[in-house]
């Protein structure tokens, strides 16, 4: 049992998507022991203790309405961390950004009726989501459309433009939904809205991504404060931290939880020659 009753997670209701693998099993386990009371939305039953599971495809609209319907029981809830999400090569890229976007949006939007005010979300993306500003202009046209139907036939209709990988184009349109959509929960509800930026962390995910990489890719990446690939804790505990309550003055945050790699290919203090054309997870 973690005694960390002052982050502010102790006896509150707390909402988990993708809680059943990978970085989100570890927050919710985490959580768990802090006292909190943890309800996991996953396609797959997790094998941790929870109070409550609902089996959700967040490809699946009408599901993830429902779900959302069903979890209103619980209200009010006092913080959701999305961590869901899949790579491109599972099912194309049009599921993966249907899942690690649209369908990530619609069900934190269907949910912020039972959030208490005030509320905390804190949403998983990655660094690979790191250019981001550069296709600010596009991703703004998808973020302008609201309805998941809508966004999808937008997104089918220039699939190389709009979807490319499917991976990267929907973590960087979770990092620009972040970063408009905080302000508005903070001036009508002061909700705050943040997200962090992964580097390779070993968990089932990547184990798939590790399928389609390059020989010797994730060995070459370079790791700064680690000296190795992130564990899924190691990238829970900065979620759980950002979302605490004493974090109040921080909302449409993109946080880097990457040992330093963005801001190193930044400054030129890291080259990423090596990366070629291979996504991130």
């Amino acid at each position: 049992m973690h005694d960390l009753d002052g982050l502010g997670y102790r006896d509150k209701t707390i909402v988990v998507t993708g809680g059943s693998s990978g970085m989100g099993e570890a927050t919710a386990k985490l959580l768990g022991e802090m006292g909190a009371k943890v309800h996991i939305v996953d396609i797959q039953e997790p094998s941790i203790p929870c109070e409550s599971f609902h089996q959700c495809d967040l490809s699946d609209f009408d599901q993830v309405r429902a779900t959302a319907e069903a979890l209103k029981s619980i209200a009010p809830v006092h913080f959701m961390f999305p961590c869901a999400g899949l790579p491109p090569h599972i099912k194309g890229p049009l599921y993966c950004m249907t899942v690690n976007y649209i369908g990530t949006r619609l069900f934190v939007e269907e949910m912020l009726p039972t959030m208490e005010d005030g509320a905390g979300i804190a949403i998983i993306s990655s660094d690979a989501g790191m250019g981001w500003q550069g296709n600010l202009e596009l991703n703004m046209q998808l973020l302008a459309i609201s309805d998941p139907d809508e966004a999808k036939a937008w997104c089918e209709a220039d699939m190389e433009a709009r979807v490319r990988d499917g991976y990267t184009s929907s973590k960087e349109l979770l990092i620009t939904w972040v970063a408009q959509a905080a302000v508005e929960l903070g001036n009508q509800r002061r909700i705050r809205l943040n997200c962090t930026g992964p580097c390779p962390t070993r968990t089932a995910f990547m184990d798939e991504q590790e399928k389609v990489l390059p020989d010797g890719f994730l060995e070459a990446w370079p790791y700064p404060s680690l000296g190795r690939m992130s564990t899924a804790v190691e990238q829970a505990w900065p979620l759980i931290l950002l979302n605490s309550p004493l974090n109040a003055a921080v909302t449409g945050t993109f946080l880097y939880t990457d040992q330093g790699f963005a801001p190193g290919v930044f400054t030129g203090a890291i080259s990423g020659a090596f990366m070629g054309g291979a996504a991130d997870g």
